[in-house]
């Protein structure tokens, strides 16, 4: 296969994944936002959306100060943001354009029909009025794009090559989601109004607004889960009550979980070994230590080396194996000079 089609079939899919794992993650906060909270916990919760995505920064110089509006414009409309829903479902209908001939005609239907349809919601009000309704279709167009292209695409090397953009993507993502929404609960009270936050920092965690606490909690941590569409999951493996513990296991440890760190790399590693050349031992080989380390590690073990280093230095080895995918298939071999 050429690398520039492998190029692009890895490219497609992993920008339906993105568009998707947007629409998620803003989903989620405006769920969240529905909870009583003080304006600074509200606050947090955006930003911490937006650092997600390492988008911060050029939110803040474009938009300034963080406002649920403003974020909605950024990460589902404005063209200048590469990581908005609009950009991510524009580049993987341009990286299937270039590959038209290698794809079945249902997965490029399936990809154009997506374009078209969103160019019609941008000119309406449908999703400022109703976002919650758009998200859902997001996710439903990029579970509709997996289905048809493991449905009818041949399990040949295009496949192969779609499946590790898909899991790489998703990879980065629920790592990214994880980091961020466990570092906020480093203040005990994240989701408490202001008034129970002063009593909880007079008082103690065991005398202020226990009940309203837990119940909090319990709404944040749902949220959580439903994002990943694993609430009902946990409620079938765990079958108690939600604690981060379990919520992290679940997301990171759980090889049968389809969001999970752990699944994302088995499939990862299993797609690579279909389309392995003479160059990519070395890629295999770190793809494999990585699957490794999660399929023997100890949730208690994660956390008493610190969640936040052990998800900044999985992100790092997940680029950095994205960069040895790109040189080992989806760069343009270098031609040799004769002598």
């Amino acid at each position: 296969m050429l690398s520039r089609t492998a190029d692009h079939l890895f490219w497609m899919s992993r920008y339906t994944e993105r568009a998707e794992n947007m629409a998620r993650l803003l989903d989620v906060n405006f769920q969240s936002a529905l909870l009583p909270q003080s304006a600074a916990a509200a606050q947090q919760g955006w930003e911490g959306m937006l650092r997600i995505c390492e988008l911060l920064p050029a939110y803040q110089e474009q938009y300034g100060e963080v406002q649920p509006k403003a974020v909605l414009q950024f990460m589902v409309r404005d063209p200048n943001n590469p990581s908005s829903i609009v950009s991510c479902l524009r580049s993987a209908r341009e990286n299937a354009r270039a590959v038209r001939g290698v794809l079945t005609t249902e997965v490029w239907e399936t990809q154009n029909q997506t374009w078209i349809e969103l160019k019609r919601m941008l000119q309406s009000q449908t999703i400022e009025q109703e976002p919650w309704e758009f998200f859902e279709w997001v996710k439903f167009r990029s579970h509709l794009s997996r289905g048809v292209a493991i449905g009818t695409m041949l399990q040949d090397e295009a496949f192969h090559f779609f499946r590790i953009g898909t899991f790489l993507e998703r990879a980065d993502n629920t790592a990214r989601l994880l980091d961020v929404k466990f570092h906020a609960i480093e203040n005990p009270f994240p989701l408490l109004p202001e008034g129970l936050v002063r009593a909880a920092q007079s008082q103690g965690p065991a005398e202020a607004g226990k009940e309203d606490d837990d119940n909090l909690d319990f709404y944040h941590w749902s949220a959580i889960l439903r994002s990943v569409s694993a609430f009902e999951v946990y409620r079938k493996v765990y079958r108690d009550e939600i604690t981060p513990e379990r919520v992290a296991e679940l997301m990171i440890l759980r090889p049968d979980m389809p969001r999970s760190l752990l699944a994302c790399m088995n499939e990862v590693l299993s797609n690579l070994r279909a389309v392995r050349n003479a160059g990519s031992g070395e890629t295999e080989r770190l793809a494999g230590k990585l699957c490794t380390s999660l399929q023997f590690a100890r949730i208690d073990e994660i956390f008493s080396g610190g969640l936040h280093v052990f998800l900044v230095h999985f992100l790092d080895r997940v680029n950095q194996l994205g960069t040895r995918i790109s040189q080992n298939f989806l760069l343009p071999a270098p031609i040799q000079q004769a002598e």
